[in-house]
């Protein structure tokens, strides 16, 4: 995250930059040049000018590698660890050299950081800080001028780039902080230096990397060693007991709220009624209520932290009452779901001001090869006057390349002249519904952005493409989180093949791939070409290997850059008259599979003389005729019993492999990895690793899992509840038999949507609202009954099939198959839904 407005303020010249982190400066500008904005991802580059870049360093990638192309779009201005070998020449270029710039970021944030006196409040703990963090901030906005962290950035990289939004003017900053292992905080600490701390619930996050819980509490407990107050909950004892033996916190102050007489807030009673939780509480020796508009436990728990604070700011009961009764509903996520008219919308309305702004039409921009549009409301609030405010959007969305703006509201409308882009006005949602013709949406990405006033539900309702209830969701950020896990096991510049056949294993092929190739993967493999040909349309362009191409026709190869795996001698003779035909054209790479013992496709290493021969002369006739790789498939890496046969393969495969690389002049990649092998093999990785299952959060193991996250969420309503006495039956052929009177559910999955007749008649479990439901009776086409006598449910409540828990791993085996099969067999109809968290 940074910000890139220009009217932000000078925060630094590039030499005081320099000295606050200790750089050696070589300097095209004599360090004069000012500082306004700090980038760490070259992707978001939105404003040249007054920014400073920072070449972070990872194993799974390095900044220095975008320097020249920063260059290229204006930016003027690097931190590096070294000076890229292309940059040796710019002299109008300022390099800060540093040993390690994600600590010269973290010292610059802390030098700006000491500038401020106001109040800092951080915000730790296992759950509930991002949304204690936004409830804090809505609920004081009224009284004071607020800086927060945007998004959940609260990691090594993100709180930095949060606190260098700090300005004059402001009042109160809230920044949340999260780690996940031991040592971090310290960092951290030092640049939000908080004068008052919140400790919010402790759970499991993280825990593997810790040796014990109390290690971990421990660790969170370093952000407040120079605060003067601590906010937590005595009733959680593991954290008060960390408090109060904590020597270096000896100075706090401890505020409490919790059951017990001795807390500063008393808890005397939760009533949960109508949509509602009234919370009563004692308070210096005064019993105090509030209500807020949530049910769930989680949501009663932030509401305490925040409510102790305020209580300790001085504020009336009365006012925290009223705005306790109003707190919004903090979605923690953008939606991506498939539309009207071959389009996709966006559905980032919960919240609606400049900066998360900027965070969505990011992702907006992520969506390949369709036009954008941007939906957007008045934005409320923002502190800055309409002029300077409307001028910045204007300016975010030219930058960014978005085709059209569809402004509503009076305060947008009367900026409309700003906008240099194809732009209407509406003075509010239902008159647009009204009067926009909604044909006139096809093939394009479309962000919707408003407050919650505006009701943008609405629109997002009349654009869905798809009404059946039931979903699968999609956890973008969990698949990228997967994605870095097997990066990071890859030896430096071994490449990276993710493999999206399958309709990317049931999760959507062109939205997967569109942000495996935001994140620089090197190859996309796909079975069919259709499927290939289907993500060329949708505006992928990198390399994309065809593991079965059709013999009838190859021409779609072609016309697409799509790379046809080689399998036999009978294919490569049709790729040769093919390449004839071209007469000299360029023509896609090939990649030759060899069978080292799966025997399903592949040359036999008998063929593998023969195959190197025919290879040479070919290359020799035809100048276009290129091979990218040379590859196998393992039959068995995620079973111990069978490693002796897959260090077999390996070896066969290295054998083979040297020979077809040893016919070439030119480097040849060689891969066989799989998810699991990359995993179990890592001796034999090669040039190149092929990512597929683990890439959707399924792990060769158990203790691999623990370090996986889910991708997909298959969910449903249920459509309708019952009662049915003893001895009734239920379903198709009467299988269920009542042995007492139960409480029935009908849910709206069947086995239409994917799910498999044989998860009915008690076998397979869902969960509704965290308590598990029995499926009982036949599974119908597209519906089937759950047991919910015992379980709190309403109709509507959503009810999970697989994601967090049960498992999609918890599913595979209670149908007696694999997570493959599950996850491909999701039918078409159930719409999926992208999210990318905050």
């Amino acid at each position: 995250m940074y910000y890139n407005y220009t009217d932000m303020p000078i925060k630094f010249t590039i030499k005081e930059a320099s000295d606050y982190m200790g750089a050696q400066l070589v300097s095209g500008t004599a360090g004069g040049a000012s500082v306004r904005t700090l980038l760490t991802d070259s992707r978001s580059l939105a404003q040249a000018e007054g920014c400073l870049f920072f070449a972070l360093t990872s194993a799974r990638n390095d900044g220095h590698r975008y320097v020249e192309t920063l260059y290229q779009h204006g930016v003027r201005h690097f931190v590096v660890q070294h000076i890229p070998e292309t940059m040796h020449d710019h002299s109008d270029a300022d390099f800060l050299l540093v040993p390690d710039t994600l600590d010269a970021l973290q010292q610059l944030a802390a030098a700006w950081r000491q500038r401020f006196t106001i109040p800092v409040t951080g915000i730790t703990g296992s759950n509930g800080k991002t949304i204690v963090k936004e409830w804090l901030a809505w609920l004081m906005s009224g009284d004071r001028r607020i800086v927060k962290s945007q998004k959940s950035y609260n990691s090594q990289i993100g709180v930095p780039l949060a606190v260098w939004q700090m300005q004059a003017g402001d009042e109160l900053a809230i920044f949340e902080a999260g780690i996940s292992q031991p040592g971090e905080m310290a960092r951290i600490e030092r640049i939000i230096r908080p004068t008052t701390g919140i400790f919010t619930h402790i759970g499991t996050a993280h825990d593997a990397y810790f040796s014990d819980r109390r290690q971990k509490i421990n660790e969170k407990l370093n952000l407040f060693v120079q605060a003067q107050t601590l906010i937590y909950c005595a009733d959680q004892r593991e954290v008060a007991d960390a408090v109060a033996e904590n020597e270096q916190l000896a100075h706090l102050k401890k505020a409490t709220w919790g059951r017990a007489a001795d807390c500063d807030l008393q808890l005397l009673s939760t009533v949960v009624r109508d949509g509602e939780t009234i919370l009563e509480a004692r308070y210096r020796n005064e019993t105090i209520r509030i209500t807020i508009p949530m049910t769930d436990r989680a949501s009663a728990e932030n509401a305490m932290h925040c409510w102790l604070f305020m209580l300790l700011e001085e504020m009336s009961s009365d006012v925290i009452a009223e705005r306790m009764r109003r707190l919004p509903v903090i979605e923690m996520r953008m939606e991506l779901k498939e539309a009207i008219n071959h389009c996709s919308v966006i559905n980032d309305s919960y919240s609606s001001d400049l900066h998360s702004l900027q965070v969505a039409v990011e992702f907006l921009c992520r969506q390949q090869g369709a036009r954008k549009t941007v939906i957007l409301s008045d934005i409320l609030q923002s502190g800055q006057d309409e002029q300077t405010l409307y001028a910045d959007v204007a300016r975010l969305l030219k930058t960014k390349g978005v085709h059209r703006l569809i402004g509503i509201g009076s305060g947008i409308s009367q900026h409309a002249d700003m906008f240099g882009i194809e732009a209407f006005f509406f003075p509010d949602t239902d008159t647009f519904l009204q009067r926009f013709p909604f044909n006139h949406f096809r093939e394009e990405s479309i962000l919707l952005k408003g407050a919650r006033i505006f009701a943008f539900e609405k629109i997002d309702r009349a654009l869905q493409q798809k009404t059946h209830e039931t979903v699968l969701e999609i956890n973008l950020n969990a698949l990228v989180d997967n994605l870095n896990y097997y990066r990071a096991k890859g030896r430096p510049g071994v490449r990276l093949m993710a493999m999206v056949k399958a309709f990317s294993y049931g999760s959507g092929s062109c939205e997967i791939a569109s942000l495996l190739q935001f994140h620089h993967i090197d190859y996309l493999a796909v079975a069919y070409v259709d499927e290939g040909v289907e993500l060329r349309k949708a505006g992928i362009t990198m390399p994309i290997m065809v593991m079965n191409p059709e013999l009838q026709s190859l021409d779609p190869l072609f016309a697409y850059d799509l790379e046809p795996e080689i399998y036999s001698f009978r294919l490569l003779q049709r790729w040769r008259s093919r390449l004839e035909q071209q007469a000299g054209k360029p023509a896609p790479a090939v990649h030759i599979k060899l069978d080292t013992g799966m025997h399903r496709l592949g040359f036999e290493e008998r063929e593998v003389e023969t195959l190197c021969r025919t290879l040479q002369e070919l290359r020799a006739a035809e100048a276009a005729f290129r091979v990218a790789s040379v590859f196998s498939h393992l039959s068995g890496s995620d079973n111990p019993s069978l490693d002796a046969w897959t260090h077999r393969q390996i070896a066969t495969f290295r054998r083979m492999s040297k020979q077809v690389q040893n016919a070439f002049d030119y480097p040849v990649y060689a891969h066989i990895l799989n998810s699991a092998g990359i995993t179990r093999f890592p001796d034999a990785q090669f040039d190149m690793v092929r990512l597929g299952i683990g890439l959707y959060g399924v792990g060769v193991n158990d203790e691999e899992q623990q370090y996986l996250r889910p991708v997909s969420t298959l969910k449903t309503v249920i459509s309708q509840i019952k009662q049915i006495p003893a001895g009734d039956t239920v379903g198709y052929g009467r299988r269920h038999v009542a042995s007492h009177e139960m409480r029935i559910g009908t849910i709206a999955i069947g086995y239409a949507d994917g799910l498999r007749r044989r998860f009915g008649n008690g076998r397979g479990t869902v969960f509704v609202n965290g308590q598990p439901a029995p499926v009982i009776g036949n599974i119908c086409m597209d519906m089937c009954m759950i047991d919910l006598t015992g379980v709190d449910a309403r109709e509507n409540d959503e009810v999970i099939i697989f994601g967090d828990r049960p498992t999609i791993i918890d599913i595979a085996r209670t149908l007696d198959t694999i997570p493959y099969e599950v996850l491909t067999g999701i039918s078409r109809r159930v719409k999926r839904v992208y999210v990318t968290e905050n």
